[in-house]
């Protein structure tokens, strides 16, 4: 063989062996962000961004997971169950994602979640409330919220206990997540002697609900309370106004956004409008660096921001308490083991519950602010 031949096979070889090298080296740890990023509900979507970029530029500064770095890739469900089949697919085989924060809606989070199950992916949703997104057995599903049995057991005692309210309406949206919640205040109010005077379902995307206001009317309610999102609660609450219904308006974690003064038409029409949702994360101090990160960057952290910004540290204390990017063993590990979060300390259980749920009460101002009560 000559020397010249000799020569490139040597340097054929060793450039093989830096790029493999450096594919190790440089190999990131892919985890999914999925959620509406577009649509009716993208500022939901938005939050979770936000949350989990800020919480990955954070992580990788200090030196990331396991020595490498995590690398978000964003996937856009819509809140639309085929879309989210779609974009779990994407992750998992065309992404190569080893977790995901994610979905937003419990009608998407749970079929996508079978996607993930199959490929051994472990999965943390920042906002699915929906009971079934962690009653089915899936050993790598988790959340970072509560659920809807024990946010409708709150809202259904402060409706008793708190507004006195002896006829209530109950509205919802004919979605997993809005009639789940619906149902779960429906059976608290049972339990405390309230039956509900109107149980209607009006349909995602519709605008006008001035037949249904004028049966809310007609039932004599004191409290409408509503399981679904702000794009219909919005309309909803501005045409009981408009229409002179005084009935105190209450409804779920699905109104946590400042666009529900934009889509009710002004601050005028969600004043006084109540809501369930966990202690504001805002206010705690393990998180009051991230928040400030925010706020200088001209982003003020509301609804779910903190609630991915701390899924993604989820993640990131399982695999790097496992010793090894394995799904698996991170959730394994996540089910024995607290994690100290930007949301203070959180621990799970066998199904990947939180052991502790938070819920409390809301209040919009006139300033189309909301402030726990």
């Amino acid at each position: 063989m000559s020397q010249k031949i000799f020569r490139k096979g040597f340097l054929a070889l060793a450039v093989t062996t830096a790029l493999s090298i450096s594919s190790v080296v440089e190999a990131d740890i892919v985890i999914g962000v999925a959620g509406p990023h577009t649509g009716a509900n993208a500022s939901f979507g938005e939050q979770y961004w936000r949350g989990a970029t800020q919480a990955a530029d954070d992580i990788n500064a200090a030196g990331g997971v396991n020595g490498e770095k995590i690398k978000l890739v964003k996937a856009d469900d819509a809140c639309e169950p085929k879309q989210a089949v779609s974009v779990a697919n994407r992750l998992v085989d065309q992404d190569k994602a080893i977790g995901v924060v994610g979905h937003f809606c419990s009608s998407s989070t749970i079929p996508a979640s079978e996607v993930y199950d199959e490929a051994g992916i472990i999965a943390i949703t920042p906002g699915s409330t929906n009971p079934q997104v962690t009653e089915r057995g899936l050993s790598g599903m988790f959340r970072m919220c509560g659920r809807d049995d024990q946010q409708g057991i709150v809202a259904g005692d402060y409706i008793v206990d708190v507004l006195k309210a002896k006829k209530v309406a109950i509205i919802h949206d004919k979605d997993t997540y809005g009639q789940g919640l619906a149902d779960a205040t429906k059976a608290q109010l049972a339990k405390r002697g309230v039956k509900e005077v109107l149980y209607e379902g009006l349909t995602r995307g519709e605008k006008d609900f001035n037949a249904l206001v004028t049966k809310i009317r007609a039932s004599g309610a004191e409290v409408v309370y509503f399981g679904g999102l702000h794009p219909e609660a919005g309309p909803l609450v501005r045409q009981m106004r408009e229409q002179g219904l005084t009935a105190k308006f209450l409804s779920g974690d699905g109104i946590v956004t400042d666009e529900l003064v934009t889509t009710a038409g002004g601050p005028q029409y969600t004043k006084g409008v109540l809501m369930t949702f966990g202690a504001d994360p805002r206010k705690i101090e393990d998180g009051k660096a991230v928040i400030e990160k925010f706020r200088a960057a001209g982003f003020e952290p509301e609804g779910y921001t903190l609630y991915a910004y701390a899924s993604l540290q989820a993640l990131a204390a399982a695999f790097a308490g496992a010793g090894a990017n394995d799904p698996a063993k991170a959730s394994e590990w996540l089910k024995s083991h607290p994690v100290q979060t930007v949301m203070g300390k959180k621990e799970w259980d066998g199904k990947g519950d939180l052991k502790v749920s938070d819920y409390v009460i809301y209040e919009w101002d006139d300033a189309g602010k909301y402030h726990q009560q």
